[in-house]
């Protein structure tokens, strides 16, 4: 055996080695594969109903509404990805594989990223309920300061978060009122705001300004859920599901629970979504990785927010029905047309998505 040999003999492992060591070497990616699916209509792990409604007569109908999920790799350091792991979803249909940064922030503990997703879930129920129950003709919503225009007479007076209770004496539960009340006042006066600021009730002046013919101060309005619903609404769900992307489901849900029949008719319903305190749905995260998740629980129709459609196109759902969901309302009527007629012309993420 030459020298020659007995070199090339004892290099092979060693770079067997080296390429197994790289291979293993966490890298820094982030997995998105396809979660679990929850019927809202239905009951967790401990048997307790996911919507639970006291204060209001109840309806049990048929069907499931399902909300979706993603499993999604935890932060470092426990949520190390080596290249075989990241090879397998990339080339997976079914899952994805995104820069670590462009999910979790550098100094991201697993604990944060945990907390910041029980809040945003809390958020998302709070809204959830106030929009069901407003589509069922409640009033369970305060006009709030979304904005303040920059050197306007409301700058450096209102700030956004403000709940907007009283303009002019005049009390407002919505935008336009306020709007009304402040076309309605005196010229060249104050208007006294009294407004709901970190839990206190406070009085603000602010002199408006005539624009286009109109009194202006200079803000941008919005809808926040009053502090005390009418109805106690729990959301029973597993404490390690966070996010604000089940607002649209919870809220589909809510109302279902509390209109006689059923609202799928039966049949399996699936979405996702944020949700605002005036109903608009929002654009979430791993919209591929939920089509495949409710397309493996059976649902029929999956309820899209308008900004994850062209998204959605690209995963696997087979026959499963992708519908364009802007708004709570217009997810609600498009089930109940899709439960009277399946072949129905409904909202559609195939309308110049692609």
């Amino acid at each position: 055996m030459t020298q020659r040999t007995v070199a090339g003999m004892l290099a092979v492992p060693l770079l067997i080695g080296l390429w197994l060591t790289a291979a293993l070497k966490p890298l820094p990616f982030v997995t998105y594969e396809p979660g679990l699916t929850l019927d809202v209509l239905g009951t967790n792990d401990e048997g307790q109903e996911i919507i639970e409604i006291e204060g209001r007569k109840t309806f049990q109908g048929d069907g499931q509404l399902r909300m979706t999920t993603v499993y999604v790799s935890q932060p470092l350091p426990k949520g190390e990805n080596n290249l075989f792991e990241l090879m397998y979803d990339w080339i997976s249909d079914e899952d994805a594989v995104y820069p670590y940064d462009a999910v979790y922030r550098e100094d991201e503990t697993v604990e944060e990223n945990r907390e910041e997703g029980a809040e945003a879930m809390t958020s998302s129920q709070d809204a959830a309920t106030a929009v069901a129950l407003e589509e069922l003709g409640y009033d369970v919503t305060d006009a709030a300061v979304a904005g303040v225009v920059p050197d306007s007479p409301a700058d450096g007076e209102l700030e956004v978060g403000d709940v907007i209770l009283v303009v002019g004496g005049e009390q407002v539960d919505d935008p336009d009122a306020v709007v009304e009340a402040v076309a309605s006042a005196p010229e060249d006066a104050p208007i006294e705001f009294v407004v709901r600021r970190d839990g206190d009730r406070t009085r603000i002046a602010v002199t408006p300004e005539i624009e286009d013919g109109r009194p202006q101060v200079g803000i941008q309005l919005g809808t926040v859920p009053v502090q005390d619903f009418p109805i106690d609404v729990t959301i029973n769900i597993d404490e390690g599901i966070g996010g604000p992307s089940a607002g649209l489901m919870f809220s589909l849900g809510i109302f279902d629970t509390l209109s006689p029949g059923s609202l799928t008719g039966g049949a399996v319903v699936a979405g996702t979504g944020t949700l605002d305190a005036a109903g608009s749905v929002g654009p979430i995260g791993g919209i591929q990785q939920k089509v495949v998740g409710a397309r493996d629980a059976g649902a029929q129709l999956f309820l899209v927010p308008p900004d994850n459609c062209a998204s959605a196109l690209l995963a696997p759902n087979e026959d499963m029905r992708l519908v364009r969901a802007p708004t709570m309302s217009s997810a609600r009527e498009s089930i109940e047309s899709w439960v009277a007629d399946p072949d129905a012309d409904l909202p559609s993420c195939e309308e110049g998505d692609a």
